[in-house]
């Protein structure tokens, strides 16, 4: 499994700030008035070298009247279940309360899961000391911090770390490329797999659906050799509502964090929608290839001799800036297309394992900084020194005098020049500036 951190508590204890704190975005709407998280949000952090997912999940309450918190509190059931470890938020200033030790006692029903119990809105010693009521629920430690001006969270996430366990999904014994596919519920994903593998290996049905395992299968034809990781699901009753979503999206990171190239399938008759590009800011997050399936092309009713191309452009408009993604158009129940599918997927593993020689970046990069360089600043110029790729990644540290002085629209510039000069289409690109005198 990979490392996914679920942030757990009833409603306005400070999850969703806690949220943002540690993933360093505002995404999560942060608001006094309880229940306002009820979408999930899911972000992506890193502490001393170690990666995790981090999701924040909507205040548990049993017995409310609001007609949200059924789905709520299934949802959270959900996280419990695909967390390795679970960060209990409760509110210093208000002490354990009768909805603290509902949820205690759902995490405690949990088996094999770890838990930090996370004493929020600390924000001075006297506050600190109140901390020590929540031992009486019977979790183990509890971490006191202030997520709002992000007090203690430091010492909060030297203590997670040390319990994340090791990611052994990432550990396959055969170094075979890993191609996943990914998307909403229902859009072709495990009749795609059937598909390309030529047998029924998965369950297909209208309903929309998940399974409780990721399904890995060897692909070995056409003298191709790769494991194909789908995330689609078993056929579920037709009440599944919002946490069908839900379950869908923990899957989802799941097969991202331990794939190489990701198939993000989208249904042709409903265009990308929101919850595809949450999907596609993951894979892009990971730094994960990208090849961009649409699916059910052959009831598209829009059809004209433009229509692929005017198509096409309206998913890169909606998936800027990172616009340089192969996108096919297939239909897996007429199997129209779906050799280009491996063909195009294995050119963007390719493209993700590209390793360029620092003397060929060297020639390409100074130049190009020296012709066409930043702007400078308070009359001082950036100086690249030299450029290097990391091994294995398509990272690329450009070291220079004034790393600050480099804003968004100039590494935009460089990538695209890059993209220019060598072939990353499919593969998002980062390139670090690093302080060199």
């Amino acid at each position: 499994m990979p490392n996914v951190i679920a942030i757990v508590g009833r409603p306005n204890v400070g999850k969703s700030t806690l949220f943002n704190r540690i993933t360093e975005t505002r995404q999560a709407i942060v608001e006094e008035t309880a229940g306002v998280t009820r979408d999930r949000h899911y972000g992506k952090a890193s502490w001393n070298g170690v990666e995790f997912s981090l999701i924040d999940t909507g205040g548990y309450i049993h017995g409310s009247d609001d007609v949200f918190e059924a789905d709520i509190r299934r949802q959270v059931q959900i996280a419990i279940d695909e967390s390795s470890v679970l960060l209990l938020v409760v509110d210093v200033t208000e002490g354990v309360n009768d909805f603290d030790k509902q949820v205690a006692n759902l995490v405690r029903k949990s088996k094999n899961k770890k838990v930090m119990i996370v004493a929020n809105k600390v924000d001075n010693h006297e506050r600190a000391a109140y901390a020590a009521d929540f031992y009486q629920l019977g979790l183990g430690e509890v971490f006191t911090v202030s997520a709002m001006n992000g007090s203690g969270t430091g010492d909060l996430l030297d203590a997670l770390v040390k319990l994340l366990p090791p990611d052994e999904g990432a550990l396959n014994q055969e170094k075979l490329p890993r191609i996943a596919i990914v998307g909403r519920p229902n859009v072709g994903k495990s009749s795609l797999t059937n598909a390309l593998l030529g047998e029924e290996r998965l369950i297909v049905n209208e309903i929309a659906g998940t399974t409780r395992d990721t399904i890995d299968s060897r692909y070995t034809k056409f003298d191709y050799d790769f494991w194909l990781i789908d995330t689609a699901g078993m056929r579920k009753k037709t009440k599944v509502h919002e946490d069908l979503e839900f379950y869908s999206v923990m899957r989802t990171i799941n097969a991202i964090e331990h794939s190489d190239v990701c198939l993000l399938m989208i249904d042709a008759t409903e265009g990308i929608e929101s919850q595809d590009l949450n999907i596609l800011s993951l894979i892009e997050k990971n730094h994960k290839g990208l090849v961009i399936i649409v699916n059910k092309w052959d009831l598209y009713q829009d059809k004209n001799t433009n229509s692929t191309k005017e198509y096409e452009e309206k998913v890169r408009e909606k998936i800027a800036p990172f616009r340089d993604v192969p996108i096919l158009f297939v239909s897996v129940l007429e199997k129209q297309r779906l050799m280009k599918v491996v063909e195009t997927a294995m050119m963007v593993y390719a493209n993700r394992t590209r390793h360029i020689s620092t003397s060929k970046l060297n020639d390409f990069f100074l130049p190009l900084i020296e012709n066409f360089g930043p702007p400078a600043i308070k009359g001082k110029y950036v100086k690249v020194k030299y450029v290097m790729q990391l091994k294995g990644q398509p990272t690329f540290i450009l070291f220079c005098n004034l790393p600050q002085y480099i804003n968004e629209s100039y590494r935009r510039f460089l990538e695209n020049k890059l993209r220019e000069e060598f072939e990353f289409t499919g593969v998002p690109i980062v390139l670090s500036f690093r302080k060199k005198n």
